[in-house]
């Protein structure tokens, strides 16, 4: 445990960001996950779910937990797959 009053902050502050960080990560994790559930059912599902899966992951972006770059080779990705089905 740090002794001095800064680093203590520190140590509270980190765990907060880390336990939102997280919790915004699940939240993209299982958006994908419904995403590839609702592909397996048709691609009616697919197609709607793609956006809210895709607006999971541009939140994740706005609080700075996953990288514009990652971000958008996700969603490419995922809406690859989609086109997959609908070819």
């Amino acid at each position: 445990m740090p002794n001095i009053k800064s680093a203590m902050k520190r140590v509270k502050v980190s765990k907060t960001k880390n336990l939102r960080n997280r919790m915004v990560k699940t939240g993209v994790k299982t958006a994908v996950k419904k995403f590839q559930v609702a592909l397996n059912e048709g691609v009616a599902p697919a197609s709607a779910q793609l956006s809210a899966t895709t607006s999971a992951i541009d939140k994740a972006v706005s609080k700075g937990v996953m990288h514009k770059n990652t971000a958008n080779r996700k969603k490419a990705r995922l809406a690859k797959a989609l086109n997959k089905v609908n070819a």
